[in-house]
């Protein structure tokens, strides 16, 4: 099946109209282009430089009176902008600050974060007229219920709200963006993401730091006539985009030096799976998963990368001549919609520079990595093993038959799933759906992937993970222990168009207490504030 772009009606003002084209299983579709712009706007591939997002310097820092713990306040704000992704024309955004991806926060394990995200988007959404209220979730960070980026927990426009994380957990790579709800995948696209790392010392001794520590999120997009953004949902299949970008850049080019590199890499995008890999054929070596630190790297040709998923790899450039160019290449997965570039992500341009061969990690690919509580989990230690299945009823994606709009009705008391605190239970992901893969995010815990259709996971899953690829036909296993909180949190599918459309329950840890109803409410705990200016 192929699909021209005369098939989506693309318009102006950072939307697509659907067209509805992809409404049975998409299969394996290949297409040349999805955007609308003439073809001297197009951008092409590794004609860009390659750049980082700022860091965010923190408002002030402090220490908590109650714990004497040290504290760190930062502040974004949401606000329509445009950026400059196409060689000559503007793209309307909506950024944390402005920009796309938003600043990167970067903290210290021990330390706590105090995150104000100020709403101050307009009313509506150009696209489509939806209400631009906003929540964020840190998507990584064990937080309290209430400051977890709930669905339901809105900010409106003009308000604000505080999100505090306790940034004890392992060092990792987290990302915070927009989960407000049914709108998720709409605000993401538009730019409500960015990334979050989180050190600790021996992350620290063992992985290359500051210039040679690199954020690449993915994501993908489609154009309008005029360079706004265009999106087609495809009958609430999911959205591919024709140009990938690379923190915000088309295919960009990176000059690296004759050294090991470390990749933060961010799928951002709402609904394409990556599967990357190296044009020399040479492997990474994949060293942290969702949760951190492997207890074991492990050398990859290439692996399956969902949307939300995040993988940290190093590269070792040390072995290229200076001036070769090494592609980042996408070789995709099952049900995407691949287009004439999007099986390229960015290309490294290795240069002559000299190597600071004082810093320990410039020849290093470390074996051994770090422990994990999470990995040394025994499925026999699991009380319960619950089966959800996951598939489309009557034009709306669920979860066992069940939607968040069910949730809601339930004044948000029905619950998948009510696990005591510090339980350990297997759970099955189960997807007879036939045309599409379901990437499924836990919040909350971490968690060890045990089995795909009885089989080992695959070598890059062998870390703590908060999110599993649930591909077509599989069935997968994963083992976890519930805490360190009590409270209700969600489970959803992470192609954020299934998410809206309505992928999404919740669980509970505890009883339905008082902590659950009202200390630790989701919605009513800590709401958003009036947003005066004022601190």
């Amino acid at each position: 099946m192929t699909i021209s772009r005369r098939q989506v009606l693309l318009v102006g003002g950072l939307g697509v109209v659907g067209a509805g084209v992809l409404s049975l299983p998409l299969q394996d579709i290949e297409a040349k282009s999805a955007s609308a712009l003439d073809s001297r706007e197009l951008p092409r591939p590794f004609q860009t430089p390659f750049v980082q997002a700022p860091i965010l310097r923190p408002d002030r820092s402090d220490i908590d009176p109650v714990d004497g713990v040290p504290v760190q306040y930062f502040t974004v704000a949401e606000v329509a902008a445009s950026a400059a992704i196409l060689p000559r024309l503007k793209t309307p955004i909506l950024g944390y600050n402005g920009i796309f991806p938003g600043p990167t926060i970067s903290v210290e394990q021990g330390t706590k974060a105090v995150l104000r995200v100020r709403n101050q988007l307009p009313a509506t959404h150009p696209l489509d007229g939806h209400l631009l209220y906003t929540s964020t979730h840190l998507h990584g960070s064990a937080s309290l219920p209430q400051f977890d980026g709930y669905a339901s927990d809105i900010t409106n426009v003009g308000f604000r709200k505080d999100y505090s994380y306790p940034n004890f957990q392992p060092a990792r790579t987290l990302w915070y963006h927009d989960h407000a709800v049914h709108n998720t995948a709409r605000n993401v696209y538009s730019g409500l993401a960015a990334q979050y790392h989180l050190h600790d010392p021996l992350e620290r001794a063992l992985l290359p730091q500051g210039e040679f520590d690199v954020a690449l999120t993915i994501s993908d997009a489609m154009f309008a006539q005029d360079g706004s953004l265009g999106f087609d949902d495809n009958d609430h299949s999911g959205l591919w985009g024709d140009v990938i970008l690379v923190n915000g850049r088309p295919w960009p080019v990176m000059k690296v030096k004759k050294r090991v590199y470390r990749f933060r890499i961010v799928n951002a995008c709402i609904s394409r799976s990556l599967r990357p890999t190296l044009s020399t054929g040479d492997p990474v070596t994949v060293v942290a998963t969702d949760g951190g630190l492997m207890p074991v790297s492990q050398s990859v040709a290439s692996w399956r990368h969902a949307p939300a998923e995040r993988y940290e790899i190093l590269i070792d450039f040390r072995k290229y001549a200076p001036g070769q160019r090494i592609v980042l290449r996408n070789l995709s997965n099952k049900n995407n919609v691949d287009y004439k570039f999007t099986n390229s992500i960015m290309a490294f341009d290795v240069v002559p520079d000299t190597v600071d061969t004082t810093d320990p990690t410039w020849n290093t690919i470390p074996a051994q990595l770090a422990p994990s509580d999470v990995i040394a989990l025994q499925p026999s230690a699991a009380t319960i093993q619950r089966t959800f299945r996951v598939k489309r009823k009557n034009g709306m994606w669920t979860i066992d038959g069940v939607t968040w709009q069910d949730v809601i009705a339930s004044e948000f008391r029905k619950v998948a799933a009510n696990p005591d605190l510090n339980a350990v239970e297997i759970w099955e992901f189960a997807n007879s759906s036939g045309g599409w893969f379901h990437p499924m995010h836990i919040h909350l815990i971490d968690f060890q992937v045990l089995s795909r259709n009885g089989r080992a996971p695959f070598a890059y899953e062998k870390g703590s993970k908060d999110f599993v690829y649930v591909g077509e036909g599989e069935k997968v296993k994963v083992l976890m222990k519930f805490g360190p909180h009590s409270g209700r949190y969600m489970i959803h599918c992470h192609n954020t168009v299934h998410e809206d459309h309505d992928m999404m329950v919740q669980y509970r840890v505890g009883p339905e207490d008082a902590a659950d109803t009202i200390t630790n409410n989701p919605i009513t705990a800590a709401p958003a504030q009036w947003d005066t200016g004022l601190a």
